[in-house]
């Protein structure tokens, strides 16, 4: 019975030790493995055999211990140790590691795996994958670059082709008004030449047909399909958007407008000039009854309009007359600045915004200003979009803005309309004064709006939100990694290849964002490293190596001893 039992040990120790160092040599063999996690094999008695059973103290004796022969060992447990391993800095923006608990999730034809190793890649179709083409799994966006948490699906980056613009709604202005200049009073006076009906007497009314104008003389002015170029007028420093005009109920021409009554030019031209009627004002027939065009614009130097000859001329690509010509008979004044912002629609296309500012009165508790916005951008003819009036008290600072917002026309174009944009002349950084300088000044301060761009680079933040980058210098949420969280992940059952599946002692996982719900955080740019040991390793290689040849010296032992039973039993 005794050598049988020694045998039994013998083999168990060496079956037992021969298993823990497989283990050590798994952990040795993954040293460098990403996101590997080393195992420790922790040993129990298998068997024992009872010689003698304990027995209790009497009055007459002393208790007695068992008596107990062990019949060997066996392994008690092979367990994972989770602990992080060393973060290794790689720079690759698809490389991520998890400082903390947690496991990527990752989607394998709809069923998941779990992973620490964060070494992924995009493939064709720009998904996150790993390896062995598991997708990572997260949250995802909507179309305003929203993360929709609680759905997951396979996170997606499609770096060189994602574009993006962003629309213009927010505008600071900042510099200076000088108050040593004047107040506006005058505006532009222009009057046309005298236009006559078919009578040859002077047009009184603005629905004349423009067939039936004349200019003193028998022939007609106009002909149906006439196309009236307006180019070159000047409007302070500034000149005008070339426009064209058909004669006509229909336009065949694809001019910007057409119609076939002397008021419909009159607008045509009110709308060309930039006159903000709602101010002081506009195109019409002299009250005189003289058959003259008047054209009156809005106070301030930059408003000043100036037509010359030429400026106005019909089928200027065939037989070019001038069918208007305009006699400039005041000018407009008062102390002025205009500036102009560069904008974007929300397909990424610019706009230009002039903004005129204009001194309209000097009072004892400040001064008063009114700025004008136009636009050659709006889809409209009429280039007008807005007025306010601005207030400055007597030591020239800002103090109130009327209407500070204004929208543009983008009808026809694609992008949305109509845009509302705001203008801020006060901010923290930077604002508007209006002190007696030399010259007035204003500029764009800060504004914003991008042109199209494309995604270029990526990054990934601690709580796993992926921050695309774009190459107009925008930056937006394309996603959002997610960590499963496990009550035991002791109890998580490997498959190689650096992956775990759900066991019934694991636990169900909880998909959470990294950093809450327990989970530790995203290191972007890194890689987890293997968590083995190495001198540990080496150490428990010996122990096991040992306690293998010592087994097998109980093996040697115990085959002399039956032999030597053997040869006294002959």
């Amino acid at each position: 019975m005794g050598l049988t039992t020694a045998l039994f040990t013998g083999l168990s120790g060496l079956k037992t030790n021969s298993e823990a160092i497989s283990v050590t040599g798994n952990n040795i063999a993954n040293l460098n493995t990403t996101g590997f996690k080393a195992s420790r094999v922790t040993f129990e008695t298998q068997i024992l055999n009872n010689l003698a059973p304990a027995a209790g103290p009497s009055a007459e004796l002393g208790g007695t211990n068992p008596i107990q022969i062990g019949l060997g060992t066996r392994i008690g447990a092979i367990t994972r140790n989770f602990n992080d391993g060393s973060l290794a800095p790689t720079g690759v923006a698809t490389d991520m590691a998890i400082e903390g608990n947690g496991f990527f999730v990752l989607g394998f034809e709809g069923n998941q795996r779990y992973t620490r190793a964060g070494n992924f890649q995009l493939d064709r179709d720009f998904n996150f994958v790993n390896p062995d083409g598991g997708r990572l799994q997260g949250y995802g966006i909507d179309a305003d670059f929203n993360v929709i948490e609680g759905v997951l699906t396979d996170l997606h980056l499609p770096v060189g082709v994602l574009k993006l613009a962003e629309a213009t709604d927010s505008v600071v202005l900042a510099g200076n008004l000088s108050t040593d200049g004047d107040a506006a009073v005058n505006e532009s006076i222009l009057h046309s030449n005298a236009l006559f009906g078919t009578d040859l007497m002077p047009v009184t009314d603005a629905a004349e047909l423009l067939t039936d104008l004349r200019d003193g003389t028998a022939a007609p002015m106009f002909a149906d399909g006439d196309i009236v170029s307006v180019t070159g007028i000047t409007k302070g420093s500034g000149t005008l958007p070339d426009r064209t005009f058909e004669v006509g109920v229909t336009n065949t021409s694809g001019s910007d407008a057409n119609g076939a009554t002397l008021q419909d030019l009159m607008m045509f031209l009110d709308d060309v000039l930039g006159i903000d009627n709602s101010v002081s004002g506009g195109v019409s027939l002299d009250a005189r009854g003289t058959g003259e065009i008047v054209i009156q614009g809005n106070t301030g130097a930059v408003n000043d309009i100036v037509i010359d000859s030429g400026n106005i001329i019909v089928n200027e690509s065939m037989n070019p007359t001038l069918p208007l010509k305009f006699n400039k008979l005041q000018g407009a004044d008062g102390e002025s600045v205009r500036t102009t912002f560069v904008g974007y629609d929300s397909l990424g296309s610019p706009l230009q915004v002039d903004v005129s500012i204009v001194l309209e009165s000097k009072e004892k508790t400040g001064t008063t200003w009114r700025y004008y916005v136009q636009s050659k951008d709006d889809t409209d003819v009429d280039r007008v979009l807005g007025n306010g009036l601005l207030e400055f008290d007597t030591n020239g600072s800002f103090v109130s803005v009327s209407d500070p917002s204004f929208t543009i026309d983008r009808d026809g174009t694609g992008a949305f309309s109509p845009q509302q944009i705001s203008l801020t002349f006060s901010s923290p950084d930077g604002s508007l004064s209006a002190l007696a300088d030399s010259t007035s000044q204003v500029t764009a301060l800060r504004q914003n709006g991008s042109p199209l761009g494309t995604l270029q680079d990526f990054s990934v933040s601690e709580d796993g939100t992926i921050v695309g980058v774009f190459s107009n210098s925008l930056l937006r949420d394309l996603g959002r990694v997610t960590l499963a969280k496990f009550v035991n992940p002791v109890g998580l059952v490997g498959e190689g290849a650096n992956l775990f599946t759900v066991s019934a002692n694991s636990g169900i996982p909880a998909i959470v964002g990294p950093g809450t719900g327990g989970t530790g955080r995203i290191v972007g740019g890194t890689l987890e490293l293997s968590n083995t040991e190495l001198s540990n390793e080496f150490i428990n290689l010996i122990n096991y190596s040992t306690g293998f040849t010592a087994s097998s010296r109980v093996l040697t032992t115990t085959d002399r001893l039956i032999q030597e039973l053997l040869q006294t039993v002959r």
